[in-house]
């Protein structure tokens, strides 16, 4: 089978964002699991040869012209959620935003498959998009091997300790900063919690952004809240390999979303045995199974109250962190790797 896979994504900013990371891996793992097919990879300045069966559009955005017009080939597109769509209150589309929508709308109901990552987000597309059942097709993520837990007391995890003048115990938290993230309820969760929180991301310490636009309205309680508690330390960016030394040294590790198409960082601290706190929304549960503890979304005092009952007890943490890293092997690049030669196999019928 001849598969033509779109990796503009890798040329531009999303690179070191969640779509690169799924580019990336995703590309390594069907070379390395599915070799027999040959992939032709291309940008969008680039022609597709006539003779590929099938064209991957690894990513989709509900709001920018993302998928060609005219389509010449069977094609597939990964969906990986549609949470500005499901929230429209919290992530106006504009006029412009608005008119692509239909445009994409129009688009994607003329693929021959859809692929998303996890079945919250496939009953969202279903629903909003309006296609059926069988087009779409639910590919699990995974996190890349690189996460793992690392023996207690290895000097590059506690010389990473000195780098961020991190304290014994700490509170941990990795991703972006949108409506969705629910992170103003997450800092005044732990404002009356004596244990800091450390929290990662390019985009929360970012200054260059349009204070303007609703989009960015957590941003800037976020960044107020946490000049006010001086138990917060915001890190910014920071290399995966310092990333997978925090989720090793970390007491617990928050991830507060009501809404996710899967939830990477989720997998990441539990596959590097950190205790994980999650809320029940979405795809959540999903990911989380019975390795989790959860709280109402929605509600300050129930995060709150979960943070304090995993901090407070040693043995829930051992707990947690031994579920975390069997719920963790559920899920590899090999598995996604499969669902998607399904998916392109089934627009192929």
């Amino acid at each position: 089978m001849k598969i033509a896979i779109d990796v503009s994504p890798l040329q531009s900013g999303h690179k070191i964002r969640g779509t690169g990371f799924y580019l990336t891996y995703l590309k390594r793992a069907l070379l390395n699991y599915y070799p027999e097919n040959d992939y032709h990879f291309f940008t969008q300045n680039e022609s597709i040869p006539q003779s590929v069966a099938v064209v991957h559009y690894p990513y989709f955005d509900p709001f920018f012209l993302t998928l060609p017009f005219n389509k010449k080939h069977k094609t597939v597109v990964t969906v990986h959620d549609l949470t500005p769509l499901i929230f429209p209150s919290h992530f106006p589309a504009g006029l412009k935003g608005n008119v692509n929508w239909q445009i994409q709308r129009f688009n994607l109901r003329k693929v021959d498959g859809i692929l998303t990552d996890s079945k919250a987000s496939k009953n969202d597309i279903e629903r909003i998009v309006g296609v059926s059942e069988e087009k779409v097709s639910v590919a699990y993520l995974a996190a890349g091997e690189e996460f793992t837990k690392v023996e207690s007391g290895k000097l590059k995890v506690e010389s990473l300790r000195k780098k961020y003048d991190l304290p014994d115990e700490f509170i941990l938290y990795v991703g972006d900063v949108t409506w969705n993230k629910n992170l103003p309820r997450l800092l005044k969760a732990v404002s009356k919690i004596t244990v800091p929180l450390v929290m990662v991301g390019k985009s929360l310490i970012s200054t260059d952004f349009d204070k303007t636009n609703k989009w960015n309205s957590d941003l800037i309680e976020v960044q107020k809240l946490s000049q006010q508690n001086k138990n917060v330390k915001m890190l910014g960016f920071v290399a995966t390999e310092d990333l997978v030394a925090l989720y090793n040294l970390a007491t617990v590790f928050v991830f507060p979303s009501v809404y996710e198409g899967f939830g990477l960082p989720i997998v990441e601290a539990m596959q590097s045995g950190c205790p994980v706190i999650i809320s029940h929304e979405g795809c959540m549960p999903e990911v989380g199974g019975s390795a989790v503890e959860y709280f109402d979304g929605y509600d300050t005092e129930s995060l709150a109250n979960a943070i304090i009952k995993v901090l407070n007890s040693k043995k829930l943490q051992k707990e947690l962190s031994q579920k975390g890293f069997d719920q963790a092997k559920k899920f590899s690049w090999k598995e996604t790797a499969g669902k998607t030669i399904e998916a392109y196999k089934k627009a192929l019928l």
